[in-house]
């Protein structure tokens, strides 16, 4: 292949090489998904002593604003989930890497630091003007 010619894919052992970065990645959001779901059970299933009416109200409110919280993060981290497992996809299919806007490959670089990227740095900071 000549300077002059672009590449146009990851070679299959590159995209071995994202697959599993994008493999840890899963494990670890998953792990992090189970246990967000696990704390929001065990918040509900939490009760609170009626040790004083104001006390109680207070508790019941940072409870609340606590359980709110975590199903967002709960709720972020299954779209992450997601993105990882359509990066998967795109790796089977031989299309991991590619842009989507430009056509061209993402850097390594970028893809090592967001698997699951679609665009390139090119593109998404065009795209946010």
């Amino acid at each position: 292949m000549s300077e002059n010619t672009e590449k146009m894919r990851y070679s299959d052992a590159e995209l071995a090489e994202f697959k599993e970065i994008i493999l840890q990645k899963l494990d670890k959001a998953v792990e992090d998904y189970d246990q967000l779901k696990q704390s929001i059970r065990n918040q509900e299933g939490n009760d609170i002593q009626d040790t004083s009416p104001t006390f109680k109200i207070f508790e019941e409110g940072a409870a609340m604003l606590s359980k709110e919280e975590t199903g967002k993060l709960a709720e972020r981290q299954e779209k992450f989930i997601k993105s990882l497992k359509m990066a998967l996809m795109r790796i089977e299919n031989k299309t991991y890497g590619i842009c989507r806007e430009t056509g061209r490959l993402i850097s390594k670089e970028r893809l090592r630091a967001v698997p699951h990227a679609t665009l390139s740095i090119e593109a998404k900071n065009a795209g946010s003007k």
